[in-house]
């Protein structure tokens, strides 16, 4: 009789905290994959925004007509991503494999994510106007390329996805992270960030239901949390137990000690506190 396949843990590491976590941080997350398989989706905003400063500029960001905000990609842009993400990949895959988990980077263009047609209308300069943004939203994940989801090995995925024209396209981090939790059966998923909690009327929350995340995202959530709550609610729809969002040690995180968990629980009232 084949023993049953180890259960994956999907992290999503915010491109702006990347630089904030030290050995410690690296060593908890180290203990967790020698049980667990794990498989790591990385941002690229402050990597990227070193690389050139027009990056930080107002305009390298569209809204659309519906009051999306998207960067806006072109081939140099995905081509930029692509240089950043390989400085990262190295240092990241370094940090695990000194710490004994073996790893790998994967493009998630590379048949891993699959991408839908994107929004073609943006505002600029106070007009909406027809763009070719290379952004598409995510229509599937193909687990076949993580081949070897084993506990002691961990994937380092570049959420770049692959439409259905061929084209490679930017696609959101957090909400591949998502995709990828539900269709590796992962019954975690951690969002790394550089706050400490979900806040809500200025009060760290504990514990809420996916209903009531949904109904904060919808009415009080801003810019990075509102697209991290949007994962959330997804990864819960596609089969994830948890949804963690913090800043702490990704043990301390699952063990509810520090952090936000999120969990598919009908009706319910947000618990907040701070940490114990």
């Amino acid at each position: 009789m084949s023993a049953s396949p180890a259960i994956p843990t999907v992290v999503k590491l915010g491109g702006s905290c990347l630089d904030d976590l030290d050995g410690t941080w690296w060593d908890d997350l180290a203990r967790h994959g020698r049980e667990h398989p794990l498989v790591l989706v990385h941002g690229w905003s402050k990597p990227l925004k070193r690389l050139d400063a027009r990056y930080s500029e107002p305009s390298a960001i569209l809204r659309d007509r519906y009051g999306n905000q998207s960067r806006w990609t072109t081939p140099e842009v995905i081509n930029d991503i692509k240089t950043v993400s390989a400085v990262l990949a190295e240092d990241v895959l370094a940090r695990l494999e000194s710490r004994g988990i073996t790893a790998e980077r994967l493009l998630g263009s590379d048949g891993l994510v699959g991408a839908g047609e994107g929004e073609r209308w943006w505002w600029r300069e106070k007009q909406l106007v027809e763009l070719e943004n290379l952004v598409g939203p995510i229509t599937g994940v193909d687990p076949a390329p993580l081949k070897n989801l084993q506990p002691g090995h961990a994937y380092l995925v570049t959420p770049l996805a692959r439409n259905a024209a061929g084209q490679e396209v930017n696609t959101d981090a957090d909400r591949a992270a998502a995709a990828i939790a539900g269709a590796t059966g992962a019954s975690d998923l951690v969002l790394v960030t550089d706050v400490g909690h979900l806040l809500i009327d200025y009060q760290p929350v504990r514990r809420i239901s996916a209903q009531d995340a949904a109904a904060f995202r919808d009415k009080g959530a801003k810019g990075g949390m509102r697209k991290k709550l949007r994962a959330a609610g997804e990864a819960l729809e596609h089969g994830v137990e948890r949804v963690v969002i913090g800043s702490a040690a990704v043990s301390d995180l699952l063990a509810g000690s520090t952090g936000t968990l999120i969990t598919k629980v009908p009706g319910g009232a947000a618990t907040s506190g701070a940490d114990a």
